[in-house]
């Protein structure tokens, strides 16, 4: 059983992460930017107020944890571009240094890197895409600062699209990179339960298969 500190809580994928995390007898601080908003009670749950840009605002709710998870996610912007994933990822790195805390994982997407969509579906690579570059260059740029980042040992998940749907015993399928290839390098499936995702990011506490490396995940479909 370990001592996680979960940022994100309050978003899709973080509640299911938080509710599974607690079922496995795992004790979680969730640090949340409005503590009414995660309406769970247990008595290994912890909700705090905290910034997640702040690495003074993280650093008294990261001692004595094991692993930091994030389920933090970050609106499109046409715009002004979006930074919330690389500020957010600093602030949690450097605070975790602070703390004495090893172990983060966190979640991206399929196809951060601008060229790996190619052999996607036509509406995927041609209006989706566009749609959410924002998103996945902010991406790109944190997992990027990630595998420059010696000191901690980080793991970055990657899923397709995310269905709000709770986990299955569904086998995941896994590879390292961008998306997921069937035998003929074309990407399996198309989106994932956010459950299934919190699954993967809970089982990675038990292993060090992906230390220090990003994966492309999907569910095995029966």
């Amino acid at each position: 059983m370990m001592k996680i500190a979960v940022l994100g809580a309050t978003r899709q994928t973080g509640q299911y992460l938080v509710n599974q995390a607690l079922q496995q007898g795992h004790s979680v601080t969730a640090i949340v930017r409005n503590p009414g908003k995660l309406t769970v009670q247990h008595e290994k749950l912890k909700v705090v107020e905290g910034n997640i840009f702040s690495e003074d605002s993280l650093k008294p709710h990261f001692q004595g944890q094991d692993a930091v998870i994030s389920c933090l996610g970050f609106p499109a912007s046409f715009l002004s571009g979006v930074t919330g994933y690389t500020l957010s990822m600093r602030a949690a790195v450097n605070a975790m240094r602070e703390a004495k805390v090893n172990r983060i994982i966190t979640m991206t997407s399929w196809y951060t890197d601008p060229n790996s969509g190619t052999q996607s579906s036509y509406l995927i690579r041609f209006l989706l895409l566009p749609m959410i570059r924002s998103v996945l260059s902010n991406m790109f740029e944190m997992e990027h600062f990630l595998k420059k980042t010696q000191d901690v040992n980080w793991t970055i998940v990657r899923p397709p699209g995310l269905k709000n749907l709770p986990a299955t015993g569904k086998e995941f399928l896994t590879h390292e990179g961008y998306f997921v290839p069937d035998s003929n390098g074309l990407p399996v499936g198309s989106a994932v339960g956010r459950g299934d995702v919190a699954r993967f990011m809970l089982f990675l506490l038990n292993t060090d298969v992906w230390f220090n490396k990003a994966v492309a995940i999907t569910t095995k479909n029966e």
